[in-house]
Formats: C-alpha cells, structure tokens, sequence
C-alpha cells in the first residue's frame, strides 16, 4: 500500500467542499496516469470507519494498511488513502479512507464521508469494542441510524438531480437506497440490508475470549442475527492474535480494493458447510448465514413473549439489554482544545495565539470592569 499526500487549495466561487474538490483533482490525476500507462481504468473506492470510542480503529487500519507506526486517538474525522496495485506494472487502484473518532458523539460528521461522489462506491465498516458488552448495542444503533439516514438523503438528493437533467438517463442501480441481493440469498425477504455493504467487526477478542461462555454467547448470537438482519459480514478479530488479523485484512482488502475475493469466497462457502460456533471467533461473510442457524434470542429466565417486542430486532435488542443493561451512549464532547494538542503544535503560530488570548482576556477584564463600574455609578 502507499499512502498519498498532495496539496490542497481552495478555489473561491465554488459550492463544491474542499474533500470534494480533492477527491476531483484526485480522479482527474488517476484518469491521466491510466492513459499514460495502457489506458487501463483505475478504481477508485471509499471506505467509511465508524464504531466504539477507543474501541481499535485506528490500530486495525494500520494494520490493514501495513503501516508500522503508532496509533494515536483520532481527532474528530481523519482522512487518509490508500493506493495498491492489482498486478505487476498495473494502475494502482484507490481507497479514500475516513474514520470517526468520538464513538457515538461525533455522529453528525457522517455527512462529510457519505456525498454524492462516495456514494458511488461506499463501503462501511463499523467497529465494535467486544470487551464492553454494556455499550455495544448503543454505539451500534446510533452509528448504523445516522450513517443510514445520510445514505438515504444523498441518494434521494442524487436522484432528484438526475431526474432535473433533460435528456439524462438515469441510474437508480448506483445510487438506490435499497442494496438489491441476489434471489438465492438467505432470508432476502425477511431481512432489511444496509444501503452499502457492511462489515461488522468485533475488536478486542483477546480480552472477549475469558468472557463467562454464556455471555459470550448473547453477544455472538446478538451480532450475528443483526449481521444477518442489514446483510452485513461479521467478524471478530485482534490485533493481538495474528491469525484473526490475517483474515481481517482480506475482508478489509474486499471492501477497499476489491481483492482477495478467494480467501472471502472459501469464507462464505465453509460458512454454509458448516454450522458457526459462538464459542470461537466469528467470520461469517455477508450471505452465508440465516436466520435458521442462528436460531433465537438466547434466553431462559424470561418468557420471550412477555417482552411485546415490535420485529424480530426489537425482540433481540430487549433479550441483549436484558443481560447487558446499557450504558449511556450519548458521549458528551471533549472540552479539550485540538490547537492545544503536542502533536500538533507550531511554535510560531502558538507563540502569536498566545499573545491574542491574553489581548483578549485583558480586553475582556477592562469591558467587565467599566461595566461594574457605570453599574455602580
């Protein structure tokens, strides 16, 4: 993988945004450089990295990306982009990479990963810390919500432009809210899939694994009823065990550059072949599960239809929370200033920022002052 850094500019009298108009200056250089090299097309795709707050994001990218360097917590909204090839003197293909930082507090930044131009070729991958049971329901409800809600709103925003153009043929297939799966795929009319695939990861296995095995088998048996249910690929994994690692970064590589199809193809077929224990780790691809291996919400202390669930996810949600009361998701914001941040210090310019914060305590001191004073008077 190589990762890429180029300048960026701002062009004024445009409505465009800055990552729009990067990602532009990006397709239009790729487009060039698959002309000169054979006229091969280069493929460029996005990758949007949500989930639990410290839950291992960055540090299973990095790994994904082959980067041997520290992780450090992700300010808000990271960009990055990966670049690999698909053979040997072949167009590297591209992977624009975001990540959200700030667990469920942040969620409103979906708006900038899911535009117009990603929606094309979008993929979501959402990371779920497993050694916080009591959170994970959360986080994930309010994450897949607020990234469903974008999805819809663009790909309604998209489709009205194009049906405005006189002339225009329209493409309802790449821009439907509705993912379309083939009519052999498990439980299809039974399920509600993700508008983009879905990869559903469960990090910090190593510290799962010690969980009470009944336990263990709520939250597997919880994921992968709501895998199944958006049409989504689940799988557990850490970075501490290398042969879990090794897989995510063919599931990674699928989603990011459409490579690696063997290994995930032999995944789904060993999938329906063989019945998933919950008390391994789990890699199950999109489609090779149903709702009849799964089987139902695991219980024995309460009658399932006392519950008065409204669906089949309802009914699971209450059967999870019943075990795993959760914790309040609604993170609050850091109060931590990012210009403060060592790593991301400038001398020069902390040094002047310096100076006008004391201008402006000073100012503030004297109007607050006078104020007291013409009160008094």
């Amino acid at each position: 993988y190589d990762i890429i850094k180029f300048p960026f500019c701002v062009v004024f009298g445009s409505s465009d945004t800055l990552w729009e108009l990067a990602a532009a200056e990006v397709q239009s250089r790729e487009a060039e450089r698959g002309e000169q090299e054979g006229g091969e097309a280069v493929s460029e795709r996005s990758v949007f990295l949500m989930g639990s707050k410290a839950g291992g994001k960055t540090s299973i990218l990095l790994r994904c990306l082959d980067r041997d360097e520290p992780s450090k917590p992700t300010l808000a909204l990271e960009y990055t982009f990966g670049r690999r090839a698909r053979g040997h003197n072949t167009p590297k293909d591209i992977a624009h990479l975001w990540e959200l930082g700030g667990g469920t507090s942040l969620s409103d930044l979906v708006q900038i990963p899911i535009t117009p131009v990603s929606i094309r070729s979008l993929s979501v991958i959402l990371i779920l810390d497993l050694s916080k049971p009591n959170s994970l329901w959360g986080t994930m409800e309010k994450l897949l919500q607020a990234a469903q809600a974008q999805l819809e709103k663009v790909s309604s925003k998209v489709q009205q432009a194009q049906r405005a153009k006189p002339g225009a043929k329209p493409q309802m297939s790449a821009y439907s809210a509705t993912r379309t799966l083939p009519k052999d795929y498990p439980d299809r009319e039974l399920i509600s899939p993700f508008p983009v695939p879905l990869l559903i990861i469960g990090s910090k296995y190593d510290i799962f694994q010690e969980f009470d095995s009944d336990k263990k088998k709520v939250v597997s048996k919880t994921l992968r009823f709501v895998a199944h249910y958006y049409a989504a690929s689940l799988i557990f994994t850490s970075i501490k065990l290398e042969s879990l690692m090794s897989k995510t970064k063919s599931f990674f590589s699928h989603m990011a550059f459409g490579l690696d199809k063997g290994n995930y193809q032999r995944h789904r077929i060993e999938g329906k072949l063989c019945p998933f224990d919950t008390t391994k780790p789990l890699v199950i691809p999109a489609g090779s599960d149903s709702f009849s291996q799964i089987g139902s919400p695991p219980t024995t202390d309460v009658d399932i239809s006392s519950l008065h669930a409204k669906n089949p996810r309802d009914l699971w949600k209450k059967v999870y929370e019943r075990v795993f009361p959760q914790e309040n998701t609604s993170e609050q914001r850091e109060l931590k200033d990012p210009a403060k941040d060592p790593q991301y210090s400038e001398p020069q310019i902390d040094a002047m920022r310096a100076q006008k914060d004391q201008y402006g305590n000073q100012k503030y001191l004297f109007t607050y002052l006078c104020s007291v004073t013409l009160t008094y008077l």
